[in-house]
């Protein structure tokens, strides 16, 4: 892990100490918008139309926020339109790299260079997902929550797509889970496996299980976070639990309950590993090498556990509410709806 200082990278870890030893996440730095006509988005400036091929996805199989992308780009179809580079595992002291290959652009070793492309004097960590802008030259976004609604719907004139995991009338309602979930579950994680106190882990620790049990008893009773539909925030929660027996229990001292012992949290991470195209972006050997080998300050001596045993493709018993189940059957209605098939 390091960051660029005015475009000058730094082998560095985070710095804790001015925070009481609580880990404590930066904002992205680039926050355009791909739109349907290239108007601005939310923020940031326009000019980035949705455009067959125009766009370039730089991920880790091992991150969380940038799997949320790529199960974005899978369920609204956009692998023939969005091309995709995957970073190596291990992030040592040249950050994310991307191997002997390269990377297919400019030949790239390593993901820095493509934020001091965008920008020379670029200061900042060099984090996934990259969305690139191959006609500008330049990052469209590295914000994981914006690129998933992005692809949500800026394409769909091309692809006919009418899938809607950001539906308008459940805004508000996706917002407030969306920050309890980050708050406490995506980030909480992270702040438990880089707190360097005590207190910092424990409050993060508290925080974590005290939303999951809140979660399982919500699972209990409907299929979905916001009932019966799925929306973009059971992906963002999918993406936490889907590494946390593999990771987030052993590495970063999660371990109070394995997701296991939370059935109806399980069974939910089964049902949303078995939609149409969501096993193929999951890697969890990947994933255990990014983490165990690459954190050495967790983990100094970069061991990997061969466990655990994970049985994803166990069945789920999420059919006993009503619900839509995002099958391959599913998105190709979807898609015939969209274009009167």
């Amino acid at each position: 892990m390091g960051k660029l200082v005015d475009g000058i990278w730094h082998d560095v870890w985070y710095d804790t100490k001015k925070d009481d030893g609580k880990f404590v996440r930066k904002g992205a730095s680039f926050r355009n918008w791909v739109t349907s006509d290239g108007a601005p988005g939310p923020t940031g400036t326009g000019g980035f139309k949705a455009e067959a091929g125009r766009y370039h996805l730089y991920v880790s199989l091992a991150c969380p926020w940038a799997h949320r992308t790529l199960i974005f780009r899978t369920l609204m179809g956009l692998e023939d339109l969005i091309d995709v580079t995957i970073v190596e595992p291990l992030m040592l002291e040249n950050g994310w790299e991307f191997g002997s290959l390269r990377e297919p652009l400019f030949q790239a070793k390593f993901l820095h260079e493509i934020y001091t492309r965008a920008k020379p004097d670029y200061s900042g960590r060099v984090t996934v997902p990259v969305l690139w802008d191959k006609k500008q030259g330049t990052i469209v976004s590295n914000e994981s929550a914006d690129i998933i609604r992005m692809f949500n719907a800026a394409f769909n004139q091309i692809t006919g797509n009418s899938l809607d995991l950001w539906p308008e009338d459940l805004h508000a309602e996706i917002e407030e889970i969306n920050q309890l979930i980050y708050t406490d579950v995506n980030n909480g994680v992270y702040q438990c496996g880089f707190a360097t106190t005590q207190d910092a882990y424990e409050e993060a620790y508290d925080a974590l299980f005290g939303t999951l049990h809140a979660l399982e008893d919500r699972l209990s009773r409907q299929r979905y976070l916001l009932g019966a539909r799925p929306t973009e925030a059971d992906i963002r929660l999918f993406t936490t639990l889907i590494r946390f027996e593999s990771v987030y229990v052993g590495h970063f001292k999660c371990n109070q309950q394995r997701l296991a012992d939370f059935p109806n949290l399980w069974n939910y991470m089964l049902e949303i590993y078995a939609w149409a195209g969501v096993a193929d972006t999951v890697d969890i050997e990947h994933t255990k090498t990014h983490y165990y080998g690459s954190q050495k300050t967790i983990n100094p001596t970069g061991v990997v556990p061969k466990g655990p045993a994970m049985g994803l493709d166990y069945p789920h018993d999420r059919v006993r509410f009503d619900g839509v189940a995002l099958s391959a059957v599913t998105l190709s209605a979807v898609a015939l709806s969209a274009v009167g098939g």
